[in-house]
Order: C-alpha cells, then structure tokens, then sequence
C-alpha cells in the first residue's frame, strides 16, 4: 500500500481530541497544520510535537476567516464540556456556526475534504434508546445547554448544504462521550470530576440518584473511528455515531473509579442539572458495517490510563 502524505488542518489541535489526532496522524507521515485559541485546548497537549518538521501550530480564533492550504480539514473546535460551553454561550454558537462556515468557505475554495465533529447532544434528552443516526432528537432551544447542542445541529446543517449546493466532500461524525489521558481536570465532566475528587479523597458528586446512564469510550479508540470516516469512501458522508455501546450508570461510574483509585471518598447526592439527559448509548451498526469499528479498550483499562495521567499532571491532587 502506497501511503500518501497530505497536509492535514486540525480545528482544536490543542485540545484533548485534537491533541491525540495530532499524535496519530504526524506518526502516519502527515504534514499537520494545529489551529487553536488555547480556550479549552492546551499547549502542554501538544508541547512533545513542536520540534517536528511536519507540525505546525497556528494560533487563531475559528470565528475569523483563515487561508490556508490543506488536502483535508478535521473540525474539531468547539468548547465540549458544559462548564466552558456555558462560560461564553454567545461565543460557543459563535465557533459551531460562524467556525463551521469558514472551514467550509476554506474547503470549498481549495477543495479539501473536510470532516465535522458533531456530537450525541444532538439529540438531546433522548425518547429513542440507543440513538441511531436517523433519530433527530429531543433538543430544548432556548435551554442553558442549547448553546452547544443548538450549535452543533445548525453546524450539521451547514455541513449538508455545502455538501449539496457546492459539492463539497464531507463528513460527520456524533460522537459520543470520550475519556483518556489529556482530559482538562477541571472541565467538569464526569470522568474528570470523579478522578480529580477521588484523587484528592474528597466526596463524589453525584446528581440525581446516579441512574442516568452514559456510554465511555477512550480516546484511541475515537481517535480511530473519525479516522476511518475520513478515509472512507466518498458516497458515505454521515452522520455516523462513534461510541462505546456498553452503558454504565453514573453511579457505577463512581463506585469503579473509588475502586481503581484506592480512595476513600465517599459518593454524595445533588439534584440533576436542567436538560441533562438521563440515558445516552450509541447504536454503532453503521459504523461496524461500513468500517469495521467498534471500541476495543474497555472501561477498567482505559480508566487505569487515565488515573495515570492525572497522577502525573497535578501532584498535588495525591492524598498525602
């Protein structure tokens, strides 16, 4: 097999996702252009690339216009964790919609193929379980996670029309909740939080009474299902669901990572946050029958990778 070097712009480089694509696609030989404003995303992700002759790290704001040459077009920018897509709700629609028109303009100009990172919040609070990719969702439009959700969808919308009226190659991708090494400890997000405060034997929060339910999926393994949908065949363009189909309770999230950690935090009880989806699981049919994809890292192992790095990046989170 002949490998073919592309240039290769990642939106959100420096972020947890990004960061880890970076990785993989400058290990394949690619020229690889990092786009990033550093709001979620972190030079230390991607500090172990700068001396690379194939890496290139472009500091800008996805909301202005950018030319640039590229064979292909990962857009992965866009705060993903409720804490910080809620900082600046204005903004976070701004970087979906505004983002997705200028990385559109910029691929149909240089007719790059382009690759959209949607996500399971486009479906909301769902009434269909597991979601398939024909089910278009439960959304509430003017709720405080709209900014995200809301985004996302017109962003898919965008993603179509250019796709139809310009012929632009695309793909999408709805991806499900991700973990691994390089997650912000102070995202917000379940995994992270239940680490962070294991770590430091401090409570556990849990909202609700921890039944609702998400689907973990590590990080090389997304890494390698977006990959496939972007080397795929040009008459599948998405949306594709990438995800761990295996469910879990958010309460038997927190009893796993007490158990792996050695912590003796306890688990306490908060109300459920508005909208926040009690049930969430990929049906991955499509991208096991197109591409041969499904997780294979389970949730024990790829949590014991993930204490590992936050061990190692903030010391002083280890109990003394």
């Amino acid at each position: 097999m002949i490998h073919i070097q592309k240039r290769i712009l990642i939106t959100g480089g420096a972020g947890f996702l990004g960061s880890h694509l970076c990785d993989r696609l400058i290990k394949e030989g690619h020229d690889v252009l990092c786009l990033d404003n550093f709001f979620t995303g972190s030079k230390r992700n991607i500090s172990h690339l700068l001396g690379k002759p194939n890496f290139e790290l472009i500091r800008h704001d996805l909301v202005q216009p950018i030319f640039i040459e590229a064979d292909e077009i990962y857009n992965l920018a866009c705060p993903a964790s409720p804490i910080h897509y809620q900082y600046n709700p204005v903004k976070t629609v701004k970087t979906s919609v505004m983002g997705s028109i200028n990385m559109l303009g910029l691929a149909k100009r240089v007719e790059a193929k382009i690759l959209q990172a949607s996500t399971s919040e486009i479906y909301g609070n769902p009434t269909m379980h597991p979601q398939k990719e024909d089910y278009w969702g439960n959304v509430n439009t003017i709720g405080p996670r709209s900014c995200y959700d809301e985004g996302k969808r017109c962003a898919e919308t965008l993603f179509f029309d250019y796709h139809r009226q310009n012929r632009v190659n695309i793909r999408v991708v709805r991806i499900f909740n991700t973990y691994g090494p390089r997650m912000h400890p102070n995202d917000g997000r379940v995994v992270s939080n239940f680490i962070v405060q294991a770590l430091k034997n401090q409570d556990i929060t849990v909202y609700g009474v921890g039944s609702q339910t998400r689907s973990f999926c590590y990080v090389d393994d997304m890494i390698e299902g977006i990959i496939r949908m972007m080397n795929g065949p040009d008459d599948f363009i998405g949306p594709l669901n990438l995800g761990n189909p295996d469910e879990s309770s958010i309460l038997q999230l927190a009893e796993t990572i007490i158990r792996l950690v050695g912590s003796r935090s306890k688990i306490i009880f908060k109300p459920l946050p508005q909208d926040d989806p009690l049930q969430r699981q990929p049906d991955i049919t499509m991208a096991r029958k197109n591409f041969d994809w499904q997780p294979k890292i389970d949730l024990d192992e790829g949590l014991k990778k993930t204490i590992e790095y936050f061990k190692g990046i903030v010391p002083a989170l280890m109990p003394r």
